[in-house]
């Protein structure tokens, strides 16, 4: 009986374990700052892109066009 006991403390001392670890690692998981520096991370490397680059330019230079041509007019 007292074998049982011993077992069963051991069985929910590492369940304790496993449950702190896991804790921790949602905690570091869900921080919103390392959430937020990975997706200012990859929203620059998508910018960076060629294809996205060069379409943000000229639909910036197309709306500054237009923004001087209504000033201007």
């Amino acid at each position: 009986m007292a074998k049982d006991t011993e077992r069963i403390e051991q069985e929910i001392e590492a369940a304790r374990e496993r449950l702190a670890s896991t804790l921790d690692e949602i905690a570091v998981r869900a921080d919103p700052q390392r959430i937020a520096e990975g997706t200012k991370q990859l929203a620059l490397a998508k910018v960076n892109e060629p294809k996205v680059k060069y379409t943000l330019i000229g639909v910036g230079a197309l709306l500054a066009g237009a923004l001087l041509f209504k000033i201007l007019r």
